[in-house]
């Protein structure tokens, strides 16, 4: 090569070089680098990459984490008594019992962009919802009549009928503002598909109205979350707690695996990771000087739901006889390792008030051969008969062998769906113990892990299943998902009711429940509803698990335990450094 090209290419690569050092050193100041702004920058562990920043599209924890430190609701949850308190909204909603009109007041707040937060986008949010039917909102407010806006800071909502879910569920949706949405909604409207449109819109910087404003999104990286001058909190007390965020902003590193992010925030390169410590990680953080465990409850629900359209579990007698057969003590000692809590109803033990103590129980206290015979009995009462019997007549337990339905025919093999072990090892395992509990009474059960995607896709779309294993791992603490999950006009591709569940009465106690505003009423409809629906079995609650989240010792203070971990806003409007 000519010396002068040798010299040309030297240069030329020296210059890469020195971009290229560049370049890492400025996107390292952000997360690696953010040493130099020492201990106002929290650093958290995400598992998985946000999938967008459209609210009204986000399903995913990621999204809804970060969302949920930018678009704000009218209440929220005290971290000590889970009582809703006024939030963007200045006192408690005023009820008219005359006209159904709910007024609600709104304290001074304003958006990201400096701009105020008013009365109009707060009723922008609920007519945006009500004329689009946006899929995750719509239940929440399709029985808004007409919203009043008689000033900027109040609000009046008329009801076409008694709600009882609109202070719990309707005043806790996150409220847009109406400048960042009405143009696409223009637009939108233009296209073939509106609805699709919408949520398909890509939303690069959020206007936010919480305590942190988009900075920075690096694909496959991190989200930087920068501190919201204008958040309305800030200095203010609200509910006893002064409000900041006293941190600067938050850093949030995608991992994509556990052992990643534990490693990182055993190094110190993370001061949080914003997800479940798994029992198997237990041990090895408790020993580390540098590292400190929270532990909580969650308001969750993991359980098997059964196909109740078709064979073989449209009989309720085959549901009871496998919800005896399960184990939940052996699925807490030993799949949880004690980080978990029996489940006996659809709702959780801890929501006090709405928990029915007298669902119908199965096998409770029982042992293994006992649970076998107990099934053994329900099954033949019946009419079921095998081949080998998997009790003989001496009460001794065998191995069942070639059950047949009461009408004589040979029960098929089906399988139990359960998430991959990689993504969740607990469902998987239970499906495992599952097959193994229900084999040996001769029930041809057959385990298969499969990606959550598809999982979803073939139980809740196409309803190509028999049984499966699945979770909610943040159940509202109003209860009415127990009409979602139950009610027969949900059981439709993509339904909420994936069991296919249909029965008259239950239909009826859940629709009164919907319209019955005395709480303590309510309550005796939604008891019964548990009743009902422990009775049939359609779905079998088998655990919910305790929430334990690890963060680094001596970096910050003033984390916010509550149902359901120490990641609320709360936390990030409280958070200081150590000092």
């Amino acid at each position: 090569m000519h010396p002068m090209y040798q010299k040309r290419e030297k240069d030329f690569c020296g210059w890469v070089l020195m971009l290229a050092c560049a370049v890492m050193i400025f996107s390292g100041i952000l997360f690696a680098g953010s040493n130099a702004a020492a201990g106002e920058m929290l650093k958290m562990g995400f598992l998985e990459e946000p999938k967008t920043l459209n609210v009204w599209r986000a399903s995913d924890t990621w999204s809804r984490k970060v969302l949920g430190l930018l678009y704000q609701p009218l209440y929220v949850r005290d971290p000590e008594t889970l009582m809703l308190i006024p939030w963007l909204a200045a006192e408690q909603p005023l009820f008219d019992e005359k006209d159904l009109s709910y007024t609600i007041k709104l304290r001074p707040a304003t958006w990201s962009d400096g701009t105020e937060l008013t009365s109009e986008d707060v009723a922008f949010t609920a007519n945006f919802i009500n004329e689009f039917k946006i899929p995750q909102y719509y239940s929440k407010w399709n029985f808004i009549d007409r919203i009043e806006t008689p000033d900027k800071h109040t609000v009046k909502f008329y009801l076409k009928e008694p709600q009882a879910i609109f202070v719990s569920r309707s005043l806790t949706t996150p409220i847009v503002q109406k400048k960042e949405w009405v143009d696409r909604i223009e637009a939108a409207k233009k296209t073939e598909k509106p609805l699709g449109t919408l949520l398909n819109e890509k939303i690069e910087i959020p206007v936010s109205s919480g305590p942190f404003v988009l900075k920075e999104w690096r694909d496959g990286s991190y989200l930087f979350l920068q501190k919201n001058p204008h958040f309305f909190g800030t200095g203010k007390t609200i509910n006893g707690r002064l409000l900041g965020p006293y941190i600067d902003g938050v850093i949030f590193k995608i991992f994509g695996t556990s052992d990643a992010a534990i490693l990182a925030l055993k190094k110190g390169s993370i001061d949080m990771f914003w997800w479940g410590v798994q029992p198997g990680y237990m041990e090895d953080l408790r020993a580390n000087p540098d590292i400190e465990l929270f532990q909580n409850e969650k308001s969750s629900l993991y359980y098997m739901g059964f196909n109740v359209r078709k064979p073989p579990f449209n009989d309720p007698n085959l549901r009871r006889a496998v919800a005896t057969l399960v184990d939940e003590d052996f699925i807490i000692k030993r799949i949880l390792q004690g980080y978990g809590a029996k489940m006996y109803s659809i709702v959780p033990a801890g929501n006090t008030f709405w928990y029915c103590p007298d669902v119908p129980k199965y096998a409770v206290g029982l042992d293994r051969e006992a649970r076998i015979r107990k099934a053994f009995q329900i099954l033949r009462d019946a009419g079921y008969t095998w081949q080998i019997d998997p009790v003989e007549a001496s009460g001794k337990v065998v191995n069942g062998d070639g059950i047949m339905h009461p009408d004589g025919r040979p029960m098929e093999k089906f399988t139990i769906l359960t998430p991959p072990a990689d993504y969740d090892p607990h469902r998987a395992m239970c499906g495992m113990m599952m097959q193994e509990w229900l084999r040996m009474l001769g029930i041809p059960a057959f385990s298969k892990p499969m990606a959550f995607g598809a999982l979803l896709q073939q139980v809740k779309a196409r309803h190509e299943f028999e049984a499966f294993v699945l979770g909610y791992g943040n159940l509202s603490l109003d209860p009415d998902y127990l009409r979602n999950f139950f009610i027969s006009r949900n059981d439709k591709p993509s339904g909420w009711n994936m069991s296919g569940y249909n029965n008259p009465e239950f239909d009826k106690i859940a629709d009164e429940s919907a319209r019955t505003m005395d709480r303590d009423k309510r309550q005796a409809l939604i008891w019964e509803m548990q009743k009902i629906i422990m009775k049939d079995v359609p779905y079998l609650p088998l655990y919910n698990p305790k929430l334990v989240e690890a963060v680094r010792k001596g970096r910050f203070t003033g984390w916010v335990q509550m149902l359901g971990g120490i990641g609320s806003v709360w936390t990030f409007c409280e958070l200081k450094p150590a000092k």
